[in-house]
């Protein structure tokens, strides 16, 4: 995610037009003002666990600076949630509003032939201050849900791979031990049976021969 908002600046800075970052998390933060970029505005501690609070928060300083004319375009980058396994990094335009998306952002279908006639009461402008921040709220409120579980899922797969190469380690290393285990005792085993051969052979040498006796007279005693 942090790579594509990198592509996006730098793209926009090939074609000669400014940048404005708004970040929400400190490794976006970190990323980017360590490599020297402008950060207009930085919100941390909310990327974890985030609230409709939060992404008021941050829609606020968004809808202020396009409604003020310090930016004309304004790109929502995160990480959709698909599933556990998989996650995707979208960029999508969040300011000024396009026609025909839905709330995450995606093309709404379209129904050919179908068209209706709508009234508006009040008229379609107060409903629209009305409706349109709390829409943007909503948006940003979805993308910021949709980053923490990407999050989370990452973070759970991480787990999983580290506690499966823990598990691996200990049946491999607790191999190597059984081997080199048995290999001491066989040696001491050999070792012993070596030591009590030779001290049955070193015994066996140093016996005294045997007196032997004759009936015959006048035979000589060995």
């Amino acid at each position: 995610m942090i790579r594509a908002a990198e592509r996006e600046v730098q793209d926009r800075r090939a074609d000669g037009i400014d940048y404005s970052l708004i970040l929400v998390g400190k490794k976006a933060e970190g990323y980017f003002r360590f490599r020297g970029y402008r950060i207009d505005a930085a919100f941390s501690d909310m990327s974890d666990t985030p609230t409709y609070e939060d992404a008021r928060t941050v829609a606020r300083v968004v809808t202020e600076a396009f409604e003020h004319g310090d930016v004309d375009q304004v790109e929502l980058i995160y990480t959709r949630f698909l599933s556990v396994g998989t996650q995707r990094v979208v960029v999508r335009r969040f300011m000024p509003l396009q026609t025909g998306v839905t709330l995450t952002g995606e093309p709404r279908p379209t129904h050919e032939g179908v068209s209706a006639d709508h009234e508006f009461e009040p008229g379609p402008g107060p409903i629209l201050d009305a409706l349109l921040p709390r829409y943007a709220e909503a948006r940003l409120f979805a993308a910021m849900l949709d980053s923490a579980a990407s999050e989370h899922a990452n973070r759970q797969r991480a787990m999983k791979s580290a506690t499966d190469n823990a598990e691996e380690l200990i049946i491999k290393l607790s191999r190597i031990m059984n081997r080199a285990r048995q290999d001491s005792i066989t040696t001491e085993i050999m070792e012993i049976v070596g030591g009590a051969e030779a001290m049955s052979q070193g015994g066996d040498e140093n016996k005294a021969p045997a007196a032997v006796h004759t009936d015959f007279p006048g035979a000589r005693s060995a």
